[in-house]
């Protein structure tokens, strides 16, 4: 029952990774693909969360951290950019 539960884990991160990648291609504004960006972070996160239940490495929980922390600067630096006069398509 935990295999399948993992499984099942990695086929949802899987395809949500290939949806958001595409948002991420096709996004048709810059917003829009800073988001599907951020979204692949998160979802990154997600594989490694799930991968440290599945073999019980928490070492891995550090590069997670970082990696979380490091999307949601990215996301505060972007909104600032955006909130200075950036470059907006949908203006």
């Amino acid at each position: 029952m935990f295999d399948y539960a993992i499984f099942l884990a990695y086929a949802l991160l899987s395809l949500a990774l290939v949806l958001s990648f595409i948002r991420l291609v096709l996004g048709p504004t810059l917003p829009d693909r800073v988001v599907a960006l951020e979204l692949l972070a998160s979802l990154t996160v997600g594989f490694i969360g799930v991968a440290v239940v599945a073999t019980g490495r928490s070492a891995y929980l550090d590069v997670a951290l970082v990696l979380a922390l490091t999307a949601f600067l990215a996301a505060i630096a972007f909104a600032r950019y955006l909130e200075k006069g950036g470059h907006r398509v949908d203006d």
